[in-house]
């Protein structure tokens, strides 16, 4: 029913397009059609797939080494589980085909060892309980420091490849990684310093591939476009997107074989699950695995053709402008299709005990990603460089982690990564080249960036719900059961408890009283 609901709004939208502005084959309409059923089946398989297995696997992982003593190792097990759940994310993949210029394992590497550097460091960061707020300050400052020094048609593709690399696969692995290392701890702020890992692995690739970047030329290859397949008979309709499913097989195969191979391992070094919890794991493997198969084929077949179609032929038409608020349209729907921003939403409201819940989260991140998209649509049309859009982004986001509770900046930085999965990078892009193909503008420079706004939109997004949360707090300090059901967000009796970004001080004796 999630995924139902998720994925409709975007194929009615897409409906009203064919009919009102951009006709469509019946053909090509089907083509889509049967990809969005593609994307339900896929979405509903994963999402429960991933609560079966990467959920439980990441918590086991995070407890256990936050018990080992030598600081060294546990770096050394962040680094390399960084690396192995980044080679084994499916949108980075999707992303090196897409960058021309280099190649794709050269990318899927540099991106890699960016994302186990900087999850170790976040996993040194909740150990010793460092402010979140203060390390993406330095972090970004450094960031936009080495920016100066890439070549501007690499600028889009760096920022791209953060937002990519936090997808189905690497979202609901690190967030509950997060969650077992922080629950050792047991102090008033273990809570909130379980977020942070999705957002300190997002700046590692950016800066990984900016470096990258000084040493290839990313002018010297085209890119080459979406084509919607011509198909006549439903036969043909079947035989399309079952000769097209095999690559995604690979692709997935190899994706998840690390990831199993890191359980087996773990399992039989820590004993950790029962025989039961094993066998669950196990069948959870094997839900991830047709699910992360259906979506991919789904989208890559049936929805991104569509989008590359849809750009070009709206810029290519007398109604150019309506680019962009259709982009803040589709960007408000489409973030909701994406496998793991409900991973993202479950976890917040079940680590926040329905404090912060999935329905406010949802608002927020369609709000901030439709108007990352219209900015997206803005740049194809004018070619505005996309520094001056992301570094005061950037700014604003960071001045604002220093005025909003602890919790929210966790919760804010990670959302933003995760924002920018599958969805984003097989229709939002491929929209925003077929635009910038059809004006004749720079691929580089101006349709490359999307992935990379919308991973930016929802930081301020979210850390304004928390500004807007902290007031509520601080007006009903002193009442006896709190305030309810403010702005979207469900305040159970135990806020008036826990005030001046002390988040979420409770215990499992509260918990069987109701009052967590």
């Amino acid at each position: 029913m999630e995924s139902l609901s998720a994925v409709l709004p975007i194929t009615g939208i897409v409906l009203l397009l064919s009919i009102l502005l951009v006709p469509l084959k019946l053909s090509t309409m089907f083509m889509f059609m049967t990809g969005a059923v593609m994307l339900v089946a896929g979405m509903g398989f994963f999402q429960l797939g991933a609560e079966m297995s990467m959920t439980p696997l990441g918590e086991g992982i995070g407890v256990q080494i936050s018990k080992t003593r030598f600081i060294a190792v546990i770096l050394a097990i962040g680094f390399a589980m960084g690396m192995i759940i980044t080679i084994s994310e499916p949108d980075l993949q999707v992303l090196a085909e897409q960058v021309p210029s280099i190649p794709n394992m050269t990318l899927i590497l540099t991106v890699a060892v960016g994302v186990g550097i900087f999850l170790a460091m976040a996993i040194f960061r909740i150990l010793f309980q460092i402010n979140l707020s203060t390390i993406l300050i330095v972090c970004y400052i450094a960031l936009i420091g080495i920016s100066f020094l890439v070549p501007k048609e690499f600028m889009a593709v760096a920022f791209d490849s953060g937002g990519v690399t936090t997808g189905p696969m690497t979202v609901p692995f690190i967030m509950a990684m997060g969650v077992g290392l922080a629950s050792v701890r047991g102090d008033k702020n273990a809570s909130s310093d379980s977020f942070g890992l999705v957002a300190l692995s997002s700046v590692g690739p950016v800066l990984a591939v900016m470096i990258l970047g000084c040493f290839y030329n990313p002018t010297q290859a085209a890119y080459a476009t979406y084509q919607v397949a011509d198909v006549v008979t439903t036969r043909d309709l079947l035989w399309e997107f079952l000769t097209s499913m095999p690559p995604y097989v690979k692709e997935v195969m190899v994706s998840l074989v690390p990831v199993v191979a890191v359980f087996a391992v773990f399992q039989l070094l820590s004993r950790r699950y029962q025989d039961w919890q094993v066998k669950r794991i196990v069948v959870g493997f094997a839900y991830t695995y047709l699910g992360l198969v259906l979506f991919l084929c789904g989208v890559n077949v049936g929805f991104a053709p569509i989008g590359s179609l849809l750009g070009s032929e709206i810029a290519s038409a007398g109604w150019r402008w309506l680019l962009v608020p259709i982009g803040m349209l589709i960007g408000y729907y489409i973030v909701k299709a994406e496998p793991a921003i409900q991973v993202l939403n479950h976890q917040v409201e079940s680590v926040t005990n329905g404090a912060v819940s999935a329905k406010a989260m949802n608002q927020c991140m369609s709000v901030g990603v439709s108007v990352s998209v219209g900015l997206a649509m803005l740049r194809v049309l004018t070619g505005l460089p996309i520094y001056w859009i992301v570094i005061p982004g950037y700014v604003i986001a960071l001045v604002l982690s220093r005025f909003v509770p602890k919790m929210f900046v966790g919760i804010a930085f990670d959302s933003g990564g995760v924002a920018s999965g599958p969805m984003t990078s097989t229709f939002l892009l491929p929209l925003s080249i077929g635009a910038c193909d059809a004006l004749g503008g720079n691929m580089m420079t101006d349709a490359f960036g999307v992935v990379a706004l919308v991973a930016l939109t929802p930081l301020i997004a979210i850390q304004l719900m928390g500004i807007q949360y902290q007031i509520v707090l601080k007006k009903g300090k002193g009442a006896a059961q709190g305030v309810q059901d403010v702005g979207g967000i469900e305040e159970p009796a135990f806020a008036a408890g826990f005030m001046d970004d002390e988040i979420f001080d409770f215990d499992e004796e509260d918990e069987d009283d109701g009052q967590s």
